[in-house]
């Protein structure tokens, strides 16, 4: 699987080197730049994983030989090796595991600083992820979306957006968990501003790129807010019928793309 647009490709990583890229821009986005904590050795390495990372893909969009964006996708199969889904640290997913239906977690998206004003990262990143959905069947498509900081008051308009216009079916709808005995931790509500109070111009420009991406694709969200002191982070669940894509999106995103040789 790999897409080329210029001199850009996405693909899944297929190399020690690449996925040690995708660590290490991983760290420089998480660590260095928005705050997240990190051990000693990742310190020394200068690279960010955790134990989810063994049996996970790496979805890498290149420039000049260089990993410049990143997605960590998970499936049933992988999990089911490492004791779970990451987003179960956070948030109860049993419905959408106990579906039935094919699915897979996205996890640690991040753009390189230098690109993210270049919107073909994000465009290529999302075709990547609709040719892994072709290629695996993937029926579901879930994972968690960050703000920044641990005060979910500074984004009360654009959760309580997100509550009010985009909440999940309830046979799909994920809620945070309760943080018990973790200090690092913590839970809050999206609900933070009433619906005839809700401002759209103010939502959107409190929410992350990424966040307006998952609404462009027609995503939806679970209920509740979990605050990750650890990653400097607030987040929330979002969820992805893979046959509800906004088909004039996925169109924009996937026009001029050649598809790679092996």
């Amino acid at each position: 699987m790999a897409f080329k647009l210029g001199d850009y490709e996405v693909k899944i990583a297929n190399s020690l080197e690449e996925r040690r890229q995708v660590r290490a821009l991983r760290y420089r986005c998480f660590v260095q730049e928005e705050g997240a904590s990190a051990t000693p050795e990742q310190k020394k390495l200068r690279e960010e994983w955790d134990k989810y990372d063994v049996f996970a893909e790496y979805l890498i969009v290149l420039h000049n030989g260089n990993v410049v964006g990143t997605y960590r996708i998970i499936n049933r199969d992988a999990a089911e090796k490492m004791g779970g889904f990451y987003t179960e640290t956070e948030f109860d997913i049993s419905k959408i595991k106990k579906s039935g239906a094919n699915i897979a977690e996205m996890s640690r998206a991040c753009v390189a600083p230098e690109y993210r004003d270049k919107k073909i990262i994000l465009r290529l990143l999302w075709a990547g992820l609709d040719e892994y959905i072709k290629n695996n069947n993937i029926d579901i498509l879930f994972g968690m979306a960050s703000f920044m900081g641990t005060n979910p008051e500074k984004s009360a308009m654009a959760l309580s957006y997100l509550y009010h216009n985009h909440l999940a079916s309830p046979d799909l709808r994920a809620n945070v968990k309760k943080a018990q005995n973790n200090k690092n931790q913590d839970f809050t509500k999206m609900n933070l501003v009433a619906p005839d109070l809700l401002d759209l111009r103010t939502a959107r420009n409190e929410m992350p790129p990424l966040i307006k991406g998952y609404l462009n694709l027609n995503a939806k969200f679970g209920d509740g807010v979990f605050i990750d002191k650890k990653f400097n982070s607030y987040e929330v669940f979002v969820v992805l019928r893979t046959r509800d894509i906004n088909p004039e999106y996925k169109q924009r995103f996937l026009s001029g793309l050649t598809r790679a040789r092996n």
